[in-house]
């Protein structure tokens, strides 16, 4: 799948849609176990408040399903 790299606000704006009077009820940040990089942020709406994930890949893109992780190769001779 192209990501391409993809600006975190753009991102936001593709998934909740772009408004200036959009009121989010929070944003959290921070690191997975395994080390990835996520924003949490949540917008508040009449149905009810809605919560995306943004996960920070290592290209440098943003996306809302996390990076595959890494699998090392051990060969033994």
């Amino acid at each position: 799948m192209d990501t391409g790299k993809t600006s975190l606000r753009s991102l936001i704006d593709k998934w909740l849609g772009p408004s200036p009077e959009r009121q989010l009820g929070g944003t959290r940040f921070g690191r997975t176990a395994n080390g990835v990089r996520y924003v949490s942020v949540e917008v508040l709406r009449m149905a009810g408040p809605l919560t995306i994930a943004f996960f920070r890949h290592e290209d440098g893109a943003w996306c809302v399903f996390p990076p595959r992780a890494r699998q090392t190769c051990t060969t033994r001779i």
